[in-house]
């Protein structure tokens, strides 16, 4: 049976990956339901970013609130070419995937689907260990795995578990992003640009296996020292994009962490490169540099 669905997962990932190269937009799927964060308007911004570059057709699935309903929650993930993991229980870790829905999505990825782990999904479901595998590095106690530093000559530094803290943050503030290294999400960025009121993730840590580090920024507002903001993993045929940029609390609008052109710029290409493996969207003449942001207007975005 396992072998007969997961030929099915292949099958259905190579005829939406054909399609979204060939007939149109591509298409992806956003998972929310629950989250510390803001998921609702999470979600909203993230599918209008996507859709207004054209490239993009998105659809949402909502983990029912009611756990009767949540346990029969099953989405189809074989129709959509990338799934961006919206979900984070940090605070309750009650809420949970269903089983089924969690192997669906361990299939899925490994049959060479594309999954985006956005912003706190690296937070959510320490108990789940192919979620830890998939997404690299997350938000985890100090005796859960590897965490990963970038010393001053840009070599990444292994931490072991036991070894410093657990994850944490300092103050949002508008980091200094530093490419570490090449890959079709960041060909033609400047080597540094700036982010506006963001998030550097100290200590990131989880099993850190087929894991590369796109880029990192100095924690200017706590530790002191250099982590990685984003990077990517590979699981079985498929790819993962995981990021702690795209912070959105509860009580704001559209904020600039959301409006910053790089981010949004970085959104679309992830994006595409996990549905394609490739990265045709071009980099916007107004993204940032090293010495100015570059945000677009706040009325730009209207709330559905």
């Amino acid at each position: 049976m396992y072998k007969a669905s997961f030929l099915l997962v292949v099958i259905g990932l190579s005829f939406c990956t054909a399609r979204a190269q060939k007939a149109g937009p591509i298409p992806v799927l956003i998972v929310d339901g629950f989250s510390n964060h803001d998921w609702k308007q999470t979600t909203a911004v993230t599918k209008w970013i996507l859709e207004e570059s054209g490239r993009f057709k998105v659809d949402v699935s909502t983990i029912p609130v009611d756990s009767v309903e949540r346990a029969g929650w099953s989405p189809v993930f074989a129709k959509y070419a990338v799934v961006i993991q919206n979900t984070n229980n940090i605070q309750n870790t009650r809420l949970k995937w269903p089983a089924q829905a969690e192997r669906q999505l361990e299939e899925y990825v490994k049959g060479g689907g594309g999954l985006y782990i956005l912003h706190s999904g690296n937070n959510a479901f320490p108990h789940w260990k192919e979620y830890n595998k998939m997404i690299g590095l997350g938000w985890r106690k100090s005796s859960e795995g590897y965490a990963l530093e970038i010393d001053p000559s840009n070599n990444v530094i292994r931490i072991p578990p036991g070894e410093g803290q657990g994850t944490g943050h300092g103050d949002r503030f508008n980091a200094l992003i530093q490419v570490l290294n090449p890959h079709p999400i960041n060909k033609g960025y400047p080597s540094q640009w700036q982010t506006a009121n963001t998030e550097v993730y100290y200590f990131p840590r989880g099993p850190a296996e087929n894991l590369t580090v796109l880029s990192f920024a100095y924690d200017s507002t706590s530790t002191k020292r250099t982590w990685p903001v984003e990077w990517v993993v590979s699981y079985g045929a498929g790819r993962v994009y995981n990021s702690s940029l795209g912070h959105l609390w509860r009580g704001e609008f559209y904020p600039p962490a959301y409006r910053c052109v790089g981010y949004q710029t970085t959104v679309i290409r992830a994006t595409e490169w996990l549905a394609t493996g490739k990265v045709s969207y071009p980099v916007p003449a107004q993204f940032p540099t090293a010495k100015k942001q570059s945000l677009r207007a706040e009325d730009t975005f209207k709330s559905p």
